[in-house]
């Protein structure tokens, strides 16, 4: 994410400051359904490398868009959860996986979500997408 960057023509390339990076949309898609431990993100985009992920999940943090909970145990297990700031993205991830899955369905792209492990992977009760 652009810090230096200090006029724009189009609020779209502040936007895109942010989102335009590499999986960045599809952290926050994930994480747009409830909170996840760094572990089940990984799962989940089995394609991404944890350096990559890492790296996303700290430059969405520092962008308040997400927010990282360090919880009690040994070794402390971490999740990530959107902001009231990342959560303002809904209707925006919504409209990219609607977009998407039409593209994949008229293209006949099949989509294989990797489905959530059997473990509780929300480690807080009531989080909110």
């Amino acid at each position: 994410m652009s810090t230096a960057r200090t006029r724009y023509y189009c609020a779209v390339e502040v936007a895109m400051d942010v989102l335009g990076r590499r999986w960045t949309p599809v952290v926050l898609a994930h994480l747009k359904e409830g909170a996840h431990r760094y572990g089940e993100l990984r799962r989940r985009m089995p394609d991404v490398s944890e350096k990559m992920l890492t790296q996303r999940l700290r430059e969405l943090e520092r962008a308040g868009l997400v927010e990282r909970t360090v919880h009690d145990g040994v070794p402390a297990p971490v999740s990530y959860q959107l902001t009231t700031h990342g959560r303002a993205l809904g209707p925006v991830l919504q409209g990219l996986h609607d977009w998407g899955t039409e593209r994949a369905t008229r293209l006949g792209i099949p989509i294989e979500p990797v489905a959530p492990s059997d473990k509780t992977d929300h480690p807080t009760q009531g989080s909110q997408p």
